[in-house]
């Protein structure tokens, strides 16, 4: 799979755009801002202003130069889905951009439903990958890598067929919840194991049938 290089930089450019927002608002900005918000949309954690402006869109920027790398060293990259592959490209700058500028515009004051924005956003994403899942083919960087389903294709096919639905659904569930405002700890991390987990004993069992 071939990565341009104007393509890392554009998205190295779009992971710096909530530095840019930083610096022309950086003395409106409270020296403590919020950068954690708990599942009700309210902050629980804090960090300085620097660190919010400068800081953590620097760590995304390392992770968004780390991760092309990653992908392009799977010995199977040929056989990465293209859609996906941009996508995951286009992650971390989304990210960044999102988050950068959520965090931003909370601490200038602007009514900001993190607890709506956030699971919408995650919901979409969701849904877009379990979309493409099914037509993903072996990997060891993209998909759901285990023993069996790296060594059995017909493992693999099925496997990601079920985890695509699954992706699928949990992804509108999300949307749902968000727009109900039905959020909470319980109910997120029982989406997250449902997306995970089934796929993979479904794969296991799979694999003890001969395949």
């Amino acid at each position: 799979m071939k990565l341009e290089k104007k393509t890392l930089i554009l998205t190295t450019l779009v992971c710096l755009i909530p530095v840019i927002v930083g610096v022309i608002f950086y003395n409106q900005l409270p020296e403590q801002m919020a950068t954690h918000w708990g599942f009700s949309g309210e902050p629980n954690g804090y960090s300085s202003k620097a660190f919010a402006v400068f800081g953590l869109p620097g760590m995304l920027v390392a992770l968004n130069l780390f991760l092309p790398w990653a992908l392009k060293a799977d010995p199977k990259n040929a056989n990465m889905s293209k859609v996906l592959f941009q996508l995951c490209l286009w992650i971390i700058p989304v990210v960044s951009v999102l988050c950068g500028c959520l965090t931003i515009g909370y601490s200038l004051g602007y009514e900001v439903k993190i607890e709506r924005i956030i699971p919408v956003f995650v919901g979409l994403l969701f849904i877009i990958i379990g979309n493409y899942l099914p037509k993903t083919k072996q990997s060891y960087t993209m998909g759901i890598k285990l023993p069996w389903t790296l060594n059995s294709e017909e493992n693999w096919n099925r496997t990601h067929r079920l985890a695509g639905f699954l992706w699928v659904v949990c992804g509108a569930l999300f949307l749902i919840l968000s727009f109900c405002g039905g959020w909470n700890s319980w109910l997120f991390f029982g989406l997250i194991l449902v997306m995970t987990l089934v796929p993979c004993v479904y794969s296991y069992l799979l694999y003890r049938k001969g395949i």
